[in-house]
């Protein structure tokens, strides 16, 4: 069954073709409905249509569909390690950037301590041959000035010329070396970095799998994060409706958990392709100002507002 992520992109990709939408690589710069298969209530092309036939008011028409967040993700390990340390719990509202756990990183720093004392080291030995080099550049010219004076042979002045090739070449290979090294260092960060589970945005913590002192592998999911808002509503609507519920329209969100509330929302995308086998479009609404009430993957009741 796709995932609601899946259903969702494909329903951009399909407006994108049909209305003239901005190009892929404009797309994919702009923000993007992600939802995980495991937090997805139901996929976009199984949305319950209208249970009752269609009246001939389309203002009672009502469907069903669930809220999505536009950003949620499963936190995954990105190495294998041990984790030392859980800082949130599900319910926990979080930053972006903010450390959610910690594997252990003592190997990690011991390589990149490593690592920065051998760039250190090779630094160190390039100012030597510079110095080096200096030196025997001086002698050079003093050497140039003796052959013309016929003070030295032409031997003796090969010999100095020969030493100044020799420097600059060792200068050239410590730099090399140095280049090496600097990128051994940043990989040995990269994976110093690793060691923290970091939250991708600002949300909420709707789940966790993790422990202290759990062995943990590349790719496991170790939370999952999904903003408050901005919120959408995913659902269809029979192709005998599709021409009343048009971009902008306003609709009304209710749900029997709460009675009393009206959630108003507004239609951001419509489909131009009917699915065939259900006779259905698919819509996607922006919820106007969420209630505090309402949660990413609540299932709620969708007409056109009064």
């Amino acid at each position: 069954m796709l995932s609601v992520a899946a259903a969702v992109v494909a329903t951009g990709v399909v407006l994108g073709s049909g209305c003239g939408a901005s190009s892929p690589a404009q797309v994919a710069s702009q923000p993007a409905i992600h939802a995980s298969s495991a937090s997805a209530p139901t996929s976009i092309a199984n949305f319950p249509s209208a249970s009752s036939p269609v009246l001939s008011n389309a203002k009672t028409f009502t469907t069903v569909g669930p809220l999505v967040a536009v950003q949620q993700a499963d936190i995954a390990a990105q190495r294998d390690g041990r984790v030392v340390s859980v800082a949130v719990e599900i319910g926990d509202h979080v930053q972006k950037g903010q450390v959610l756990a910690l594997l252990d990183d003592s190997m990690q720093r011991a390589s990149r301590d490593a690592q920065k004392a051998r760039v250190a080291s090779l630094q160190a030995q390039i100012l030597d041959w510079q110095a080096e080099q200096k030196s025997v550049e001086a002698d050079l010219r003093r050497a140039d000035t003796m052959l013309a004076d016929r003070i030295i042979s032409q031997e003796s002045w090969e010999h100095v010329k020969y030493k100044l090739d020799e420097t600059v070449a060792e200068v050239a290979r410590h730099r090399a070396d140095e280049t090496v090294a600097e990128d051994e260092l940043e990989a040995a960060n990269l994976q110093l970095q690793k060691s923290r589970i970091v939250a991708p945005f600002a949300g909420v913590v709707g789940r966790s799998s993790v422990r202290i002192a759990q062995q943990v592998k590349e790719g496991d999911v170790l939370f999952w994060v999904t903003a408050i808002a901005p919120l959408r509503i995913l659902f269809t609507v029979p192709e005998s409706e599709m021409s009343v519920f048009t971009n902008g329209a306003a609709l009304e969100l209710t749900t029997p958990d709460y009675p009393s509330l009206r959630q108003p929302a507004r239609i951001l995308r419509v489909s131009p392709v009917v699915d065939p086998a259900s006779g259905s479009v698919q819509i996607i609404g922006a919820v106007v100002h969420p209630s505090r009430l309402l949660k990413p993957g609540m299932s709620m009741q969708v007409r056109l507002a009064p």
